[in-house]
């Protein structure tokens, strides 16, 4: 299970040459558009459940730079599409190759939002990994293709008009099927009703893309009804939710990365500097939290706690720290020259203060 979402680092500067305007999408509401300047990264993160976490983190391991038209510009190579998000999917459809290309006796399903949403993205990856999306509550639906009929003419790519979801979802004939989701819009095991079927999506000009879709409500009424789809026929519809709901954990790895691994604080412009180094700190992340996996299975993680705020499971800011102290054992120790001044600390001192040292940074 992979997730797939982009990021803008915030960063100003006329020498960095991928720099655009985009939608912040941390700042911005559905009432209130914010922009900012920066450079828009485009990250795939392993989906996995970390048992001292207690939770889903996502693990980057692929960090490509999605720059606007504006990069393209003064360059002898021209963007492979014309709008900047069609640019995104293109570049989430080379990234989803690549995944295959490293992974290719693995069964991979990508998880990403309403921005992947996109028929010729669908239909360039489907046949190498399952893509898991949000889908429109009115998308153009049909049966899939009749047998094709003796004499000429076209094979047909498309069966009858099927309803949309939003008549799926006021008629009175449709199964519903109850389930409980362990995290739904910011509340846990909530229980909610789920309607799936098989369809082909179509637009003109588009290939046609099979998928099953799924309509979601809420029985209590107080969120509105979510659908989506997935493009292995065969997936269960409960695995289909459960699998979009993991990909919310990449935005807690966006912010985690921001404070405490100092991405958007670096200071170079060179081309080459900026495609290392942002990229260098996201897999900092995944190589941090193995690290302090492999700690864990010999001496379990405990997480700084304070008497207002109890905490049960460790956070990245434990991890590091973990990670840090097991360093600092092992340093190669330097012999000095015996001097007078020197005193000798007691050993629960020196840990006190190299646990402080470790949670400072």
């Amino acid at each position: 299970m992979i997730g797939i979402d982009d990021t803008i680092e915030r960063r100003w500067g006329q020498k960095i040459s991928a720099r655009g305007i985009y939608r912040d999408p941390v700042r911005s509401s559905k009432g209130h558009l914010v922009k900012t300047s920066g450079l828009r990264w485009l990250s795939a993160q392993l989906l996995v459940h970390i048992p001292w976490a207690g939770r889903i983190m996502g693990l980057p391991f692929l960090t490509v730079l999605a720059p606007s038209r504006r990069f393209y510009a003064a360059k002898p190579r021209s963007p492979r599409r014309d709008a900047a998000g069609q640019m995104l999917l293109d570049r989430a459809r080379q990234v989803a190759l690549q995944i295959h290309r490293w992974l290719p006796g693995r069964k991979v399903a990508i998880v990403g939002d309403t921005a992947f949403a996109a028929i010729d993205f669908l239909a360039a990856v489907r046949t190498y990994v399952s893509v898991v999306t949000r889908l429109r509550l009115d998308a153009n639906l049909h049966a899939p293709a009749p047998p094709r009929r003796q004499g000429r003419g076209r094979p047909p790519v498309k069966g009858k008009r099927l309803p949309t979801l939003t008549q799926v979802l006021h008629d009175a004939g449709t199964v519903w099927q109850r389930h409980t989701v362990t995290l739904w819009y910011g509340r846990a095991n909530r229980i909610v009703d789920i309607a799936t079927g098989t369809a082909v999506w179509y637009r003109g000009g588009s290939p046609p893309v099979p998928i099953r879709w799924l309509l979601v409500r809420d029985p209590l009424g107080e969120l509105p009804p979510r659908a989506f789809l997935c493009t292995d026929l065969d997936a269960v519809p409960a695995d289909i939710l459960q699998w979009f709901v993991s990909r919310w954990q990449l935005e807690v790895t966006f912010q985690e990365v921001r404070a405490h691994l100092g991405v958007e604080t670096r200071r170079q412009w060179s081309d080459l500097a900026i495609m290392r180094t942002t990229p260098a700190l996201l897999g900092l992340f995944s190589l941090v939290t193995l690290r302090a996996h492999d700690l864990a299975a010999d001496t379990p993680l405990g997480p700084a706690t304070a008497a207002w705020y109890p905490q049960r499971h460790c956070t990245l800011s434990d991890a590091l720290a973990a990670v840090r102290r097991e360093i600092w054992h092992h340093q190669v120790s330097f012999m000095s020259r015996r001097h007078g001044d020197i005193i000798k600390i007691p050993r629960l001192l020196w840990h006190r203060a190299a646990n402080a040292l470790a949670y400072a940074a």
